[in-house]
């Protein structure tokens, strides 16, 4: 007498392979759309297509971490595909589909935090639409200060100071205008700014500088987070 459920026979042990094969076929082809998936994410966060641009001109390095670990986790799902469904086979395609999940764990991990780093900007301020009106002590100042990505604790320190032919300040002269922006709860500044000026005599041109806390006041100096500067001429 057989036991119930004798009659059934186990299925051959190709068939079971070939969908254990199918399976894992399955995961590859989720892994085959990494890069697409990255790119969603770092959009969903902000990262458009300009940002991306001036990322990669900063040398922002967890864009490219990202988009070569999604690259890579897409190799690996071609690999897997194209391994065939037998026991052995399986196996190394396990092992490929691991490294692929890895690599694809990792560009979405990393695509976080480049999509946040480029996105948020540097904090770096941007002198805007700088306008000089007006002759002798008619004379009016005009400009825009932006910055964006700058923390909340911190400021942009904003200076307006005479200079000579040679664009250096002027001796025993106080600055002209000075003012300290906070950013508002985004972490932005947009700051626009009109007032009469009165320089002296002796003054070939006015010097505007926006320096951010982390920065420094110095114009040639080569620094993510230097200064943005503009010098006009006295007329």
């Amino acid at each position: 007498m057989q036991p119930p459920g004798g009659d059934q026979e186990s299925p051959p042990l190709d068939d079971v392979q070939a969908r254990v094969g199918k399976r894992l076929d399955d995961v590859a082809k989720i892994l085959a759309g990494a890069l697409v998936t990255v790119a969603g994410v770092m959009t969903a966060l902000g990262l458009t297509s300009d940002v991306v641009f001036v990322a990669l001109n900063n040398e922002s390095w967890p864009i490219y971490v990202a988009a070569l670990s999604a690259i890579v986790a897409i190799v690996c799902s071609i690999v897997a595909l194209l391994i065939h469904p037998t026991r052995r086979g399986n196996i190394w395609e396990t092992v490929v589909l691991g490294l692929g999940v890895i690599f694809y764990m990792v560009a979405l991990s990393v695509a976080v935090v480049g999509a946040a780093q480029a996105a948020g900007g540097s904090g770096r301020p941007t002198l805007t639409d700088v306008r000089l009106e007006g002759r002798g002590s008619e004379q009016k100042l005009s400009f825009g200060v932006h910055a964006d990505g700058v923390d909340r604790w911190a400021s942009v320190d904003v200076y307006v100071t005479a200079v000579d032919a040679d664009e250096n300040d002027l001796p025993e002269t106080n600055d002209l205008y000075s003012v300290s922006l906070r950013p508002d709860d985004k972490g932005e500044i947009d700051h626009q700014m009109s007032l009469p000026l009165k320089a002296p005599r002796n003054a070939w041109g006015l010097q505007i500088i926006a320096s951010n806390a982390e920065g420094n006041d110095k114009c040639e100096g080569r620094s993510t987070h230097g200064p943005s500067c503009a010098v006009l001429q006295l007329s």
